[in-house]
């Protein structure tokens, strides 16, 4: 119900019940019905019902199909990059449910890259572990996490699924902070795109971090996170990040 002289604007108020409608009555790919339809249903003009819409492509809930229409989407999930990120509490601070499931673990030689931001030598005994990050039952991110068996001897035979961090902190005692997120685009490799439930054709969002234990700064994991680039937008605080 649109209602005039109440100080909000009325394509904010048809933007607005557009947007209760997207989130309890439709799933992504459904099509809103046409510009006409709408403007007559609320009782405005064709500008103002497209101010709307707009809105609603700002935001990220639907998409304008040329000669189609407008379609719902994924709402883009934040996800926060600071110090303490942690997949579940960040996800499930905004209503989400998650999962972590582990796919793959292996004993593994550090080597370039991965043994520079551990700080080892090369062939030392790393832990490669590999998690794939659900949100409401929906694919993602896959995770490959590569950590020093040196500091974390039984990781491979204890840890079993969850909060990776807080299976460390439980086991150890120890709290992780983050020193270095590096973020790029790029194509899927190998199965991740299978994984993520996604086109090969699309991009991924990959970000490389490094964590440190807070007492020493002791470099205990380096996480490559492969992101659905489509379904998620990174945040990050100036104020939570070295």
């Amino acid at each position: 119900m649109i209602q005039r002289g109440t100080g909000e604007t009325v394509y904010r108020q048809v933007q607005r019940q557009l947007e209760a409608e997207i989130r309890s009555l439709h799933r992504p790919g459904d099509a809103l019905p046409p510009e006409a339809a709408l403007a007559e249903r609320f009782g405005v003009n064709r500008h103002t019902l497209r101010r709307a819409l707009e809105g609603l492509i700002a935001e990220g809930w639907v998409e304008r199909r040329h000669g189609m229409g407008s379609f719902v989407l994924h709402k883009p999930l934040d996800y926060d990059i600071g110090q303490r990120t942690r997949f579940t509490e960040t996800l499930e601070a905004q209503g989400r449910t998650t999962e972590s499931k582990v796919l793959r673990k292996l004993r593994i030689p550090a080597q370039g890259g991965v043994a520079q931001r551990l700080q080892l030598d090369e062939g030392e005994p790393v832990a490669w572990i590999e998690t794939l990050r659900s949100v409401d039952g929906a694919p993602f991110c896959v995770i490959s996490h590569y950590l020093p068996l040196a500091l974390l001897p039984g990781v491979l035979d204890d840890y079993t699924g969850g909060s990776l961090h807080e299976f460390i902190e439980t086991q150890h005692g120890w709290r992780l902070k983050r020193t270095e997120s590096l973020v790029s685009g790029a194509l899927p490799q190998g199965d991740d795109a299978s994984l993520l439930a996604m086109p090969a054709n699309l991009p991924v969002l990959r970000v490389k971090s490094v964590n440190v234990r807070d007492r020493d700064g002791a470099p205990v994991e380096y996480a490559l996170t492969r992101f659905r680039a489509d379904r998620m937008q990174l945040r990050f605080s100036p104020s939570s990040t070295p």
